[in-house]
């Protein structure tokens, strides 16, 4: 028997846990782990439920939503090892992780291809036997180039992409066809020293922390609703390099630990905010 999740955003009104919970007894389901949060500045309610199931169906979801306020969400997942392509440029420790951590099953992850606009991965992917394609940007427009990426991570049918280090922002096109389903890590703890270059930005302002955030890509740079954040202290010794070299661990970390919440299906997006089920 498999474990399935029930997913419930709303808003708020008394009695929700318990018309909720009186469909799923009725159902004859065991509950595995029950967590809800009330955003109070809202008044909205987000409900996550694993029950022990073979399978729930749209009778049992039209049931919640008859119980349900006017604008309810609910979604019906099931907890299993979910598709996700991944988009890299040169840089290895966020890509070599994820694909170690995939191989081994610490991420419900099923890594279909890693996609690049360089070839300096490929090597790496294929160590792990993931397919590699190299897409170049040279020479080509942003358009043209993003049609070609959409068309060969299309083959592979992801519910998420991943950007481990890819270092090129997309146009309001590819992002809407993939909206709420790219996970990008940030090297900076966001929202300071946002864009290009921040580990020199904060070697100049002087920061006795340096950290990564993990983030929904949205058309906004590097102001998606967050996922994940970590830091690690650091001193005066350290230059922009060393800045840099200690991030790196931060950010894979973060990466990763960011790209399980989502496929662990612990995740709500809410206005530009994230609820977290952890």
């Amino acid at each position: 028997m498999s474990n399935n999740i029930i997913l419930i955003d709303c808003p708020d009104e008394k009695g929700l846990v318990y018309n909720i919970t009186k469909i799923v007894y009725d159902y004859g389901l065991n509950i595995i782990s029950n967590q809800e949060f009330v955003d109070i500045g809202s008044n909205y309610f987000f409900m996550r439920t694993v029950v022990e199931n073979n399978g729930l169906d749209q009778t049992f979801k039209n049931k919640l939503l008859d119980v349900l306020p006017e604008g309810a969400n609910v979604r019906l997942a099931s907890i299993e090892k979910k598709p996700i392509v991944i988009l890299a440029t040169k840089e290895p420790h966020c890509l070599g992780d994820l694909l170690l951590k995939n191989i081994h099953g610490e991420i419900p992850s099923d890594v279909r291809a890693v996609v690049s606009n360089h070839d300096n991965l490929q090597t790496l992917a294929n160590s792990f036997n993931v397919p590699f394609h190299h897409i170049s940007s040279n020479g080509v427009s942003r358009e043209d180039h993003e049609e070609r990426l959409k068309n060969c991570i299309d083959q592979y049918s992801p519910d998420y992409l991943v950007l481990a280090k890819y270092m090129r922002i997309f146009t309001p096109d590819f992002v809407s066809s993939y909206q709420n389903r790219i996970i990008n890590i940030h090297h900076s703890f966001l929202p300071a020293f946002a864009g290009a270059s921040p580990y020199k930005k904060a070697y100049e302002r002087g920061v006795k922390i340096i950290g990564a955030t993990s983030h929904f890509v949205t058309n906004d740079l590097d102001e998606g609703p967050i996922i994940a954040q970590n830091v690690i202290p650091i001193n005066h010794t350290y230059t922009a390099d060393g800045m840099t070299q200690a991030g790196r661990d931060v950010e894979k970390n973060v990466l990763s630990n960011a790209l399980k919440l989502v496929l662990e299906e612990k995740v709500f997006i809410y206005k530009n905010r994230t609820v977290l089920f952890e």
